[in-house]
């Protein structure tokens, strides 16, 4: 029975071996990956299919260890499942950085002007800059406008203040004339009246 467990062993450490060396690999092609992002996830499928037989090899090996009760197989497992960890973590450090590297090319490409682009830069902001002495000169204007506008308005202003008050002696004029007229009507009337009876 020992015999058939040490093979097992033999034959899981191999396994476990070979899927942490092969793991490894797999980091440094994602470390070393600049792009497309669908290689990246290529190479990420890989490693998580590692990393899941990995997993698997090792609980083998831990229930193998736990039916024999071996102090130094459980001190290997619990190194493997620390290494299993580690392995895990750098895996998943490396492969953001990979994939914030193949974003920030990308934004580079597409901010990196191209020859037509500065062209287009540069026409607009000689446009952009006629555009604002014109505007310049326009609120220039605009004031000067707004300075005749104001002393136009309170010559206006006087001007309806005078007529308005020239309105009210026509007014009171007429009312004179009128009761003028009536007082001369009524001194005619008057002399009539003491000639005629």
């Amino acid at each position: 029975m020992m015999d058939s467990s040490q093979i097992v062993l033999s034959a899981l450490r191999k396994d476990i071996t070979e899927n942490i060396l092969q793991l490894k690999a797999i980091i440094q092609d994602i470390s070393s990956c600049t792009g497309p992002l669908p290689a990246l996830n290529a190479l990420n499928s890989v490693g998580r299919s590692k990393i899941s037989s990995l997993r698997k090899s090792i609980d083998r090996f831990s229930d193998v260890a736990k039916d024999i009760k071996d102090n130094e197989l459980l001190k290997e497992l619990a190194l493997q499942k620390e290494q299993l960890a580690s392995t895990m973590d750098t895996f998943k450090k490396v492969n953001l950085k990979a994939m914030l590297s193949i974003e920030n090319a990308a934004k580079e490409e597409l901010l990196r002007p191209t020859k037509p682009t500065e062209l287009r830069q540069r026409q607009t902001t000689q446009r952009s800059a006629l555009t604002l002495d014109t505007l310049t000169a326009s609120s220039d204007n605009v004031l000067g406008t707004e300075e005749e506008l104001k002393v136009t308005s309170g010559a206006i202003g006087q001007s309806g203040k005078l007529l308005a008050k020239y309105g009210r002696r026509e007014f009171t004029d007429k009312v004179l004339v009128f009761f003028a007229f009536i007082f001369f009507l009524a001194c005619v009337l008057y002399i009539m009246q003491k000639r005629l009876f």
